[in-house]
Order: C-alpha cells, then sequence, then structure tokens
C-alpha cells in the first residue's frame, strides 16, 4: 500500500499543494526523552503515570483510525508494533527517533537543558526495524561554535550511515533551552535558526536530504521566510512543544498552515488530550477551513460529552490561547 506520507510530499513538491494533504504525525518517542512519564499521567493513579503497554496500545488506536500520516515511535516500540505487522496494509508510516541529543534528556530532577546539547544516538542504524524506514534526526543550534561544529559534524555522519543503510530521514531543530543563554535576543533568534537550516542543508545533495524540516514555530515572519524560500525542496513542518491548551493545538496548526507549514508534529498535544484520535480529526478540519479553532474547541468539548469523558480544563479556559507566539 503506499502511504500517504510518499503522496503528499509528491503533491507538496510539484507545487500542487492543497490544505488535503497536510501532513499530521503522532510523537509517540518521549520514552527516549522523559523514560517513565513519557506514556502520560494515569488518571487512575493519581500521582502515578501509565506503563509502556498503554503506550503501544495508544499507537495502535491512532494507526488504526488511519488519521495521521506518520507514527514516530523508539526503536523499543518499532520493534515491538513492527513485529505485530500494523503497519503493513496501513496508509501510516512508522518512523523511528534516531537519536537523542543531550537536549532531550529529561529525567526527573535533570540539569542537562542548562548546557549546550551535545549529540548522541542511542539507535543503531543497522538494526532498526526493517518496517521503519524512516528516522527523525534532531539538532540544535546553540551559537556556541565548540557545541554546534560537534552538532554538524554528528549529523553529517548520520547522513552518510543513513545512506548506506537506506533509512530516509526528516530532520528536527529545536530552540535552545530558555535557560540557556544563546547571546541572542527573542527577536534575533527565529532569523539565526532559519539561516542555521539553510547554511546546513545548502551543501548537502538530494540523495542526503531531509524528506522535511520539524521545527518550532517563531511566528509567521520567520515561518514565511523559510517556507517560501525553496518550496520544492525545503518542506518545513512544526513541533507541538507543551500541551497547552485545545485551542493552543489548534490555532497552532492553523497559523502556521497559513503561513507555509505543510506538516504538523505534535507529541504531547495529542499524547495527553483526553480523547487524542478526536483532536486530530478536528485538526484536520480546522487545516482544511471546515472550522475555525475556536469552533474546533467547542466541537472537541461536545464530543468529550458524547463519550462521557471528563476534560482537562473548563470550556472557557480550554478556549485561551496560552502561547505567546500564537496571540
Amino acid at each position: 500500500m503506499k502511504k500517504t506520507l510518499d503522496a503528499k510530499l509528491e503533491t507538496i513538491r510539484a507545487c500542487g499543494y492543497t490544505p488535503a494533504d497536510f501532513i499530521i504525525a503522532d510523537a509517540k518517542d518521549a520514552d527516549m526523552a522523559m523514560g517513565v512519564a513519557a506514556p502520560g499521567p494515569d488518571p487512575a493513579r493519581p500521582g502515578r503515570f501509565k506503563t509502556k503497554p498503554e503506550y503501544l496500545a495508544a499507537m495502535r488506536e491512532m494507526t488504526a483510525s488511519g488519521l495521521v500520516d506518520i507514527m514516530l515511535m523508539s526503536v523499543s516500540s518499532a520493534e515491538v508494533l513492527g513485529a505485530e505487522g500494523i503497519f503493513t496494509d496501513s496508509p501510516v508510516t512508522p518512523a523511528v527517533r534516531a537519536n537523542d541529543a543531550t537536549d532531550i534528556w529529561f529525567a526527573r530532577g535533570n540539569r542537562y537543558v542548562a548546557s549546550p546539547s551535545r549529540p548522541f544516538s542511542s539507535a543503531n542504524l543497522q538494526t532498526i526495524p526493517e518496517t521503519a524506514d524512516l528516522g527523525l534526526y534532531s539538532v540544535t543550534f546553540s551559537n556556541d561554535l565548540e557545541a554546534d561544529y560537534e552538532t554538524l559534524s554528528a549529523y553529517a555522519d548520520f547522513r552518510a550511515d543513513a545512506a548506506h543503510f537506506g533509512v530516509r530521514h526528516f530532520l528536527e531543530v529545536f530552540n535552545p533551552h530558555p535557560s540557556l543563554d544563546v547571546g541572542l535576543t527573542p527577536i534575533e533568534l527565529p532569523g539565526f535558526i532559519n539561516d542555521c537550516i539553510l547554511r546546513t542543508l545548502a551543501g548537502v545533495a538530494s540523495a542526503e536530504q531531509p524528506l522535511f524540516l520539524k521545527i518550532a514555530y517563531n511566528g509567521p515572519a520567520a515561518m514565511e521566510e523559510l517556507a517560501s524560500y525553496d518550496p520544492s525542496r525545503l518542506v518545513v513542518g512544526i513541533l507541538g512543544g507543551s500541551k497547552g491548551t485545545t485551542r493552543d493545538a489548534f490555532e497552532l496548526v492553523s497559523q502556521a498552515e497559513k503561513h507555509g507549514a505543510r506538516v504538523a508534529l505534535f507529541g504531547r498535544k495529542i499524547n495527553l488530550a483526553e480523547h487524542p484520535t478526536a483532536l486530530v480529526a478536528l485538526m484536520r478540519r480546522v487545516v482544511e477551513g471546515d472550522v475555525k479553532p475556536a469552533e474546533a474547541v467547542r466541537a472537541y468539548h461536545d464530543a468529550l460529552a458524547k463519550q462521557g469523558l471528563a476534560s482537562h480544563l473548563p470550556l472557557e479556559k480550554d478556549l485561551e490561547i496560552t502561547e505567546s507566539v500564537l496571540r
């Protein structure tokens, strides 16, 4: 079965994009960042977290829904689900996190984010499941010569290994952690990130280019600048960031798509939702212009009520935009 990801990327690169071609990924790779907390809080056991089997069950449910184009997982999760054959006759593309640099080491009580990111990979491309030929590689530019040199050297090595083992990849670019002083004002940071991305990829041949980007949404101007630079070659996507409100999730996908994003990869926004499949279904309706973000929040709460599910926030609070970049 042809995967929807491949079909949509072909259309986007041929400049035939319509909102129906927007790509959505469910990022269920948090076990490579958070450990025990990755599956999210367990409402049945206050103060405790769900288990890995429950995390895998959520991946199966979302894949079976056909609402997403990509299911991003850790190698250990992909190994289990790939062996079950759930992606064989599915339009969903399985993908694995191919590296876990130090800035995503979110163990409880950690201090790692206070230092510039250093490259590291738990995954071995030679042993990733055959069912997952797509990997996510992440980098963070810290405006520190030694740190960024090490980061880019490791990325170059990864591209060579990926080509050797026949693994495609997409590139995630994080903003540096707010606690890290990178010598840039909030106004300067988006331009620095865009320039670093384009400079990095300018010397990379098409055979080793990422399929698309996954970046933080740094506002309309920064998104338009990057997305319009080389649209036939560079497909830009957004990452979800923190959980936020349901309005934040719909506003983010709406604003980013309007200003040039063609992919959304949401982790916590989907995983911590009361009803993940209902949320993603409404995300698609928002992108395609069927409903406005505020209307989608109300529709989501109606869906929760019909399922007998309690919302984390009352409707009035869930309608608020709490992420400053979206205001």
